[in-house]
């Protein structure tokens, strides 16, 4: 929702810089950069961030490693995939 909103609000921006820079307002329209910078952004970090599988399945194993997760209370068990060296965290 927040990153709909931000590229709503970015958009708009833009457009109201594109718009003032069409009508001659001025020449070196703010918003013209700023809606571009919000709109990139967005967009940026939705390509950056996802997730990494490239057509592999994770296996993940366990190390044996069990804690207490001191805000739920539940059993955590750690499991670590040996390919990507990333670790989740899995409550039984």
């Amino acid at each position: 929702m927040l990153r709909t909103a931000l590229l709503l609000f970015g958009s708009g921006v833009l457009i109201a810089g594109l718009v003032m820079f069409l009508l001659g307002k001025c020449a070196y329209p703010p918003f013209l950069i700023w809606g571009s910078i919000i709109v990139i952004a967005v967009l940026f970090e939705r390509w950056r961030y996802q997730r990494e599988l490239h057509g592999q399945e994770r296996h993940w194993q366990p190390t044996g490693e069990k804690f207490e997760d001191p805000e739920t209370g539940a059993i955590v068990e750690v499991q670590y995939d040996p390919a990507s060296g990333e670790r989740r965290y899995v409550k039984k």
